[in-house]
């Protein structure tokens, strides 16, 4: 989970596969793969936006292929290519005024294109404060404890 300030705002920046529990301290749900995943039903996703426009390029995507040996290239080239992204601009206005899930497919949890978007994200946004930081955990807590015992 990354914490990011706007406009004084402190909003959380997450990372989840596909394939795990939808939280209610996810936020907005957004899948950032080029393609849908295998095996699940967009009914049943819990996926509030597809933005397959944020993704790697085709050529990109194929080329890596999930092969470690060519993470480190993938990241400088995916993130060239970010620069570059019309898409991007929607992405950090979501970020910006809301708390984030990226959602993902891939099975590497450290490799894959949603963790290089989140650092490129980070990167770009300014630094949170340590209390601001501790009270935006208590509130998120706070609401998972009562949603928890409520049933």
């Amino acid at each position: 989970m990354v914490f990011l300030i706007t406009s004084g705002e402190i909003v959380l920046l997450g990372i989840k596969r596909i394939y795990e529990k939808a939280s209610i301290t996810d936020g907005k749900r957004i899948l950032v793969d080029r393609l849908w995943p295998r095996g699940v039903r967009r009914s049943t996703s819990n996926i509030d936006a597809w933005m397959k426009d944020i993704a790697p390029s085709e050529k990109l995507r194929k080329w890596f292929n999930h092969d470690p040996r060519k993470w480190m290239l993938f990241k400088k080239r995916y993130e060239a290519e970010l620069k570059k992204n019309s898409a991007l601009r929607a992405l950090q206005e979501k970020v910006n005024i809301e708390d984030i899930t990226l959602v993902y497919a891939a099975q590497d949890e450290k490799r894959n294109n949603a963790t290089v978007l989140a650092s490129f994200l980070k990167s770009h946004a300014p630094k949170p404060k340590k209390e601001d930081i501790s009270k935006k955990i208590a509130d998120d807590l706070e609401k998972e404890f009562q949603t928890v015992s409520s049933f």
